[in-house]
């Protein structure tokens, strides 16, 4: 495989001739801008990207992105990637789902492809709800969500994208929100990683699911509730006007994890751990921690490339076709054969 060859673009270049149609105030309208304004930034060629989608509102991203697109069937988008990627090793490939489209009938597809660690950018947008299909609770809806399947309160304990993602055996894991100023810098991590690179983005249904991500997104605050984090630095947190003042320890008696008094002064002696994105364990714990007692971990959550999927398969053809010569004919000869002879007037 080929590095990229970089070259100068701007948003313009990325945006097609499309009216969005997405709800006004929709979260998508965000991450859009925030793709199409990060990948000029780096150097990519809208000519060799390629945007796969399954169904589902997140899904008609292809159609507003100028480049090559695909929008595949209900769950699906892995499988059509995986075969791109395949197909064409430098294709610049990324994978658009949403939380019903990729964890629910996708998310086998979902588990192979992270599995297999195919060279990919995977943007998982969850909005906790299936909003294409008005307003039904999905596979992370929250305990007691109210919807039309579940008009008294859904009983299901939620699935954690992310966690399913380390699970699956993702070598990259990152979290975001739609209109997170740090969003393009979580983009161009995963970008940049070679391997299934696995994005959940949180994204507001204005309609269906309104505001349920406030709790540790909305502006106000947001200090306290949020953990961006940054391999090599501190887990601190707080407000950043005031000066950070809480960071995450190791609780050594539970091997578990803990909220502490910390500042950028003190945060050794404090216990505070420096975020290692390449240790898989803390990782864990970090998208495990319950919010509330714990802010949210954001950022990049694991980051420990290994060869990808296309790479071995490549290798793996070219050991065996090594010093051999093609020939079709010889190989349709080869085997058990048969002659059939007579004509069609001939009793059968």
């Amino acid at each position: 495989m080929n590095e990229m060859t970089k070259i100068e673009t701007t948003l313009k270049d990325w945006e097609t001739d499309q009216e969005v149609r997405w709800c006004p105030g929709c979260g998508d309208y965000a991450i859009l801008k925030a793709v199409q304004r990060t990948l000029p930034q780096l150097g990519c060629d809208p000519s060799n990207t390629v945007f796969i989608s399954g169904i589902g509102c997140s899904s008609r991203f292809p159609y507003y992105m100028e480049t090559y697109g695909f929008h595949t069937i209900h769950g699906r988008a892995p499988a059509l990637a995986t075969g791109a990627k395949l197909a064409n090793p430098d294709l610049d490939v990324w994978l658009v789902t949403g939380d019903g489209d990729g964890l629910s009938i996708g998310g086998n597809h979902m588990l192979h492809v992270l599995r297999r660690n195919v060279n990919m950018q995977i943007m998982l947008f969850n909005n906790e709800i299936y909003g294409l299909t008005k307003g039904q609770y999905s596979p992370t809806s929250r305990e007691g969500t109210k919807s039309p399947s579940t008009p008294v309160g859904s009983v299901d304990r939620p699935a954690n994208p992310a966690s399913f993602a380390l699970g699956a055996g993702a070598r990259f894991v990152g979290r975001g929100f739609d209109v997170s100023k740090n969003l393009p810098d979580v983009l161009k991590a995963a970008h940049a990683h070679q391997g299934a690179a696995f994005i959940e983005i949180f994204q507001n249904c204005i309609v269906y699911n309104k505001d349920v991500f406030d709790d540790f997104a909305a502006p106000k605050g947001a200090g306290d509730r949020q953990l961006w984090l940054e391999h090599g630095k501190p887990m601190l947190f707080g407000d950043p006007k005031t000066g950070l003042d809480k960071g995450i320890a190791l609780d050594r008696d539970g091997l578990a994890l803990k909220v502490v008094d910390a500042t950028e002064e003190n945060w050794e002696e404090a216990g505070v751990l420096v975020h290692d994105a390449t240790n898989r364990v803390i990782a864990h714990m970090l998208v495990e921690m319950p919010f509330g007692p714990f802010p949210m971990a954001l950022g990049v959550l694991y980051d420990d490339p290994r060869p990808t999927f296309e790479a071995s398969v490549a290798e793996e053809r070219a050991k065996s076709t090594a010093g051999k010569t093609a020939n079709l004919a010889k190989l349709l000869g080869t085997g058990q054969t048969w002659t059939v002879s007579g004509t069609a007037q001939d009793p059968v």
